[in-house]
């Protein structure tokens, strides 16, 4: 089988089984483990997939700077701000994430609830300043571009002086196995740190993340407190995030 057969073949594969072992596949095809490797290291370096451990998993499309992910999904991340924004309660400290998902959770907030809303995003904290009754609360830091938030030693300090009641997590990749995850590892690491003050945790996950994986760990599956997925989601995709120990809803 030539390079390009192999390669198309693990694509579709990935397309349709959700990952790739790197040794059965070898078998199957009777060629070496060092040449699906190969293959699969070609296809990571071209954006196509995820390497893990024993072979790969599918690459998240969420990666992609901010411009690009706002014309991901619209209506999906919608409804999901929606869901968000009415998960939030009178009084209560709520840490935003960055993001376009983010956003739709400030866009859908009640104009009329008191609460307080910490985020280090400032497209986040300019949406929200338009709600009169909220207290809103920046965290500082070097400005990551890519996804529009403020990372680094000082967001990182500045959380571990909070004590939320909801955090609502960005990611772009939802793995049962391979957890939550991220494409920056300081973007990662603020996410931890946030995750670690917040009573709870939510993912609001549109559908190109799911399943999917990103370079850096944020945190297992089952440490947050629910995943909230578009409505319609494959019941193969429910069944597989729920093994990996999280409650899953749909808006």
């Amino acid at each position: 089988m030539l390079t390009v057969q192999r390669k198309q073949l693990i694509l579709q594969r990935l397309a349709a089984e959700g990952q790739i072992v790197a040794k059965d596949l070898a078998q199957e095809l009777g060629t070496s483990e060092d040449t699906i490797r190969r293959d699969l290291r070609e296809l990571a370096q071209a954006g196509k997939l995820q390497r893990v451990h024993g072979g790969a998993l599918p690459a998240s499309v969420a990666v992609g700077d901010l411009t690009v992910r706002e014309g991901v999904s619209i209506d999906e991340k919608v409804a999901l701000g929606r869901a968000g924004a009415a998960m939030i309660q009178p009084g209560q400290v709520v840490i935003l994430d960055g993001g376009t998902t983010a956003l739709q959770v400030a866009r859908h907030i009640d104009p009329s609830l008191r609460a307080t809303l910490v985020t280090h995003s400032p497209n986040v904290a300019v949406s929200l300043a338009a709600h009169p009754r909220l207290e809103i609360l920046m965290l500082g830091g070097r400005l990551f571009r890519h996804s529009m938030v403020n990372v680094g030693a000082d967001v990182i300090d500045a959380a571990s002086r909070l004590r939320a009641d909801l955090y609502f997590m960005g990611v772009t990749g939802v793995h049962p196995e391979a957890g939550l995850s991220t494409g920056d590892a300081e973007e990662a690491a603020v996410k931890r740190a946030l995750h670690h003050r917040a009573a709870e945790t939510v993912v609001l996950a549109s559908s190109e993340k799911l399943l999917a994986a990103s370079p850096f760990l944020v945190t297992p599956l089952r440490d947050v407190s629910q995943v909230v997925v578009p409505a319609g989601t494959p019941a193969r995709t429910l069944k597989a995030l729920r093994a990996g120990g999280v409650k899953v809803v749909t808006p």
